[in-house]
């Protein structure tokens, strides 16, 4: 494979199609500067998959963090160098291992669960790596998608997942109530959650299946069990 037909950054680049927009700073994703808002000043982050590296520009230039980069795609590394971006090359599937415990206070991963191989490993590590880790991901119970593949009888094409089904880097699609179940299963604690609307607001989960019905995407602070 290619490194510039990387998941992560294919996923990322989905996620900016999506148009989600905050009003915090303009052209940021509404899921960036949420995630942003949960950072402490002076905090060590990694960034999983981190694209272009729009979150760790904000949040060094903004909150003076000590931040890092993980990127598989040469694009995505050649984008960060050039800001002047701290980054390993790497894939989140096989090299979070060599990361050890607590090296960082968040490890972020925004967009890209879905398009790793292995979402459990992948958790398990982001858990054990920081002291907070840090989930966002499209959410596939949102009502939209689930009338389209009701009624049109195929794979769903949204805002949110733009990609046909023959085409998209994400393989591991699931719902708020799947990834909630999936934390329990591995012992990780959920700190706060929130959901998104398809404008970009963001909500505190409350009534999960209601959350789990309206919410284009969710966005989770973790730690571990």
């Amino acid at each position: 494979m290619s490194p510039l037909d990387s998941p992560a950054l294919r996923a990322k680049q989905a996620g900016k199609r999506a148009g989600l927009q905050s009003g915090g700073q303009a052209g940021m994703r509404a899921d960036l500067q949420l995630i942003a808002d949960m950072i402490e000043p002076s905090s060590r982050v990694l960034d999983v998959g981190c694209g272009d590296g729009q979150l760790l520009h904000h949040l060094v230039e903004r909150k003076s963090v000590t931040g890092r980069g993980l990127e598989l795609s040469q694009e995505g590394v050649n984008a960060m160098v050039s800001n002047g971006l701290s980054v390993v090359q790497g894939d989140a599937d096989t090299d979070l291992i060599d990361f050890p415990d607590r090296a960082f206070d968040y490890v972020v991963l925004s967009q890209t669960l879905q398009a790793t191989r292995d979402p459990r490993f992948v958790l398990e590590q982001l858990v054990r790596i920081g002291r907070h880790a840090i989930v966002s991901f499209p959410n596939f119970g949102y009502w939209r998608i689930r009338l389209r593949l009701l009624f049109g009888g195929r794979m769903p094409v949204t805002e949110s997942l733009p990609d046909r089904w023959f085409e998209t880097p994400n393989i591991h699609l699931c719902t708020l109530l799947d990834f909630l179940e999936l934390c329990r299963a591995c012992d990780i604690v959920v700190e706060r959650g929130l959901t998104l609307d398809k404008r970009g607001e963001a909500q505190s989960i409350t009534g999960r299946p209601r959350a789990n019905l309206f919410a284009t995407d969710g966005l989770f602070l973790l730690r571990q069990g």
